[in-house]
């Protein structure tokens, strides 16, 4: 069926191949990106306080540069800042947030693109076998049959299906993919406020 719908989709219906093609990896790759991102956040923060109640902070950042994921990276921001106080650390904490969020949504408007112009394109291929309908009668001198109108009609009609066919699953792709990072920008954020209370403990080192 596959072959059947490349042959008589017209020349739109491979541009809509390749976009879900393009949309496909883009998803894999966030995902598996997410999948890495995300961890135990409250399991990790206490494996960070344990380290630092015993007052062995090369451990505990070693423990942050060995965990994957924006979280380890803010725990290590407030530890190397600890000695700036509980504003201090805050700060550096809200500052590297925001460095963090840019890559966790990076290509997801690409996602969203395809998700948009999928049913254009669709749209474009079927105004495109309807025109090739029209040229071909335009050059018969006798009553067009069922078999000259068929090719311009498998035309709008494949490419009408494939459009809505790729823009649907894209956009639940995307809209998964943002409820993930919403996910990972919580953790974020609580991790950080722990992290605020972490390294400000009585037991928590300072520098000199």
């Amino acid at each position: 069926m596959l072959p059947t719908f490349l042959v008589h989709g017209g020349p739109m219906i491979w541009v809509i191949v390749a976009a879900s093609a393009v949309a496909l990896v883009v998803f894999i790759e966030r995902l598996l990106h997410y999948h890495r991102a995300q961890i135990n956040s409250m399991e990790f923060l206490n494996g960070v306080r344990t380290v630092l109640k015993r007052d062995n902070v090369v451990e505990a950042i070693s423990i942050c540069d060995a965990t994957p994921g924006p979280v380890a990276r803010l725990v290590k921001v407030a530890i190397l800042n600890r000695e700036r106080g509980r504003e201090g650390v805050r700060e550096a904490l809200e500052e590297a947030g925001l460095v963090e969020v840019p890559p966790l949504e990076e290509k997801l408007n690409l996602l969203a693109t395809i998700a948009q112009i999928a049913p254009l394109l669709g749209l474009l291929g079927t105004v495109l076998g309807f025109i090739r309908i029209f040229a071909q009668l335009q050059t018969r001198t006798t009553l067009a049959t069922l078999q000259d109108l068929s090719g311009g009609v498998w035309e709008a009609l494949i490419c009408t299906a494939a459009g809505l066919a790729v823009a649907i699953p894209c956009y639940a792709a995307y809209n998964y993919l943002v409820s993930r990072v919403n996910a990972i920008v919580l953790d974020m954020e609580k991790a950080a406020t722990e992290a605020v209370n972490i390294v400000n403990e009585p037991h928590a080192p300072r520098a000199p």
